[in-house]
């Protein structure tokens, strides 16, 4: 679309806008009707582990948001000499999970509860039994039954519990509701109804009828859409949250609040059956949409989520990916600092990076772990990084490249062995995108060796979760007799740029060496949780 063409669709309010905040960044990513990102925006933030819980404050939320839009502002003015006053359509994503429980003057509870954390595995075990289903500890209703199990004095001020995404769809809005993708990471969903499964909420409603709260589990937890329903509109509060200048006009329609699993899928074109992604930035997970139910549930590896239209997906996820390479990267900066020079951020990550393209296959027997918190998959509760290897190990920089690569994969790798090998999921193609494929050709051959199968990446997938929200506020106000993979295939991606890349037999055995390796050290990283208190 031509520049002047794109000035006119902002000033006439026919531009989309996505909001996603992820766990190191918050992006905003302003569409035109043609589906092409024409502005974005951006803020940093980190979480923080305060008496042992990993949160973000509802300030710093705020914050985030309006410094993101303003540079985002800052750059339509900046290209397009206009203003952005009004839009047709926006929405929010954000991390998937947590807890954030408000009484009824909407006083937050107690500080949110991120995905990250991992003190919930007693409650996590008993919901998988008591709904032999599969119910992970960053769910928000694991995070709700270790509130209840503690004992802890706000459960029964609960007025309503929701995600992140939720929560600031809430504020903008007004309407507690949330987009079916993400509410499958509170609740067990019913695919059929898309609805909470009813008979699980009888479950849980027994389990703690002793407790007498004056709430009913269904009664505090957000509704549900799926993708195209219209989520309310922007008020003139929720407008001020995001443009405190006051530029920013009210009224635009909201799509429902979605996760950053689901906007990935979507990023990704893989809402179809038998298509996939994986999203690897500060946690990994591959996200395999399904033909049919799995056979039994595996309970710590294999999570059960939804796509933003509904479809049944089965999740491996790792809680930990590139941090523990950043912090790496950050000491390597500052040894070349020290010695008097300077490089950009992305000359270094790509001379590094690249690296691990000349290591031994299976990483010279060099052994990380990047446990910066637990990982539930292989039983450690705790994050405790570390690095070991043997004196007869080749000890270069491109053999610890590969390993802090590989490693980031590790937990992935053990979830996706269960789809592959016990379930014998089909699949046509998996996508990447997230942080760990921006140095071209090494992320995507280091994920194709560790998943034994072609990876793609398309041009547009750097453009991420903000603007696959901003896809889906798009597909809310412009589908029409027409589903969200037909959109997608369409609208966006009918002339999409790929590249692929296909793993080799060497690179293949090389990383099956390492995971035999990563398996046997396991005792050794529970040791380190064990007594590095």
């Amino acid at each position: 679309m031509l520049k002047n063409a794109i000035t006119q669709e902002i000033v006439n309010g026919q531009t989309m806008l996505g909001i996603e905040l992820g766990s190191t960044r918050i992006k905003a990513v302003l569409i035109n009707s043609e589906n092409q990102p024409i502005a974005q925006g951006g803020h940093d933030w980190e979480n923080t582990l305060f008496n042992g819980i990993w949160t973000y404050s509802l300030e710093d939320v705020w914050k985030g948001i309006s410094t993101c839009f303003a540079n985002l502002q800052k750059e339509v003015q900046s290209n397009y000499g206009v203003p952005l006053k009004k839009l047709k359509s926006m929405g929010v994503s954000a991390m998937m999970h947590g807890y954030l429980a408000f009484d009824e003057k909407r006083q937050l509870l107690v500080p949110f509860r991120t995905w990250r954390n991992t003190i919930t595995a007693k409650a996590a075990e008993e919901l998988s039994d008591l709904f032999d289903y599969p119910v992970p500890e960053r769910w928000s209703i694991s995070h709700l039954y270790h509130a209840i199990l503690s004992g802890e004095e706000h459960v029964g001020d609960i007025s309503f519990l929701t995600t992140l995404s939720g929560y600031v769809h809430w504020q903008l809005t007004g309407e507690k509701v949330l987009g079916i993708g993400d509410a499958s990471g509170m609740f067990p969903i019913d695919t059929a109804s898309g609805h909470y499964d009813t008979e699980m909420l009888d479950r849980f409603a027994n389990q703690i009828q002793d407790r007498k709260y004056s709430w009913d589990l269904l009664s505090i937890l957000p509704s549900i859409l799926p993708a195209g329903e219209q989520a309310g509109v922007l008020s003139k509060q929720g407008a001020a949250l995001i443009d405190p200048s006051g530029m920013l006009e009210a009224g635009t329609p909201l799509c429902p609040p979605e996760g950053d699993a689901g906007t990935g899928m979507v990023a990704t074109n893989s809402v179809k059956k038998r298509t996939g992604n994986v999203s690897a930035g500060t946690s990994v997970f591959a996200m395999i949409v399904l033909e049919k139910p799995l056979s039994k549930s595996y309970n710590k590896f294999i999570d059960r989520v939804t796509t933003p239209d509904g479809s049944l997906v089965a999740m491996s996820h790792g809680n930990n990916c590139t941090g523990e390479y950043d912090a790496w990267m950050r000491l390597f900066n500052e040894v070349v600092q020290t010695l008097g020079f300077s490089v950009s951020k992305g000359e270094f990550y790509d001379k590094l990076l690249f690296k691990a393209l000349e290591g031994d296959k299976d990483c010279g027997g060099l052994l990380p772990y990047n446990y910066i918190s637990g990982e539930t998959m292989t039983d450690i509760n705790e994050g405790r990084p570390l690095f070991v290897r043997e004196t007869k190990n080749s000890f270069t920089l491109a053999n610890f490249m590969r390993s802090q690569l590989f490693t980031a994969l590790g937990v992935l790798r053990i979830g996706m062995d269960i789809l592959f090998e016990e379930e014998h999921v089909a699949i046509d193609a998996i996508n990447g995108h997230g942080g760990f494929f921006k140095t071209a050709e090494v992320g995507q051959k280091m994920m194709a060796s560790a998943l034994h199968t072609p990876i793609s990446v398309l041009k547009t997938a750097g453009e991420g979760g903000a603007w696959g929200i901003a896809l889906l506020a798009a597909y809310m106000a412009q589908k029409k007799d027409e589903t969200l993979s037909e959109y997608l295939d369409s609208k966006v991606f009918a002339s999409a740029e790929v590249t692929t890349v296909e793993p080799t037999e060497e690179d293949i055995a090389g990383f099956n060496a390492f995971l035999a390796r990563y398996k046997q050290g396991l005792p050794v990283e529970k040791a380190a949780v064990a007594h590095l208190k």
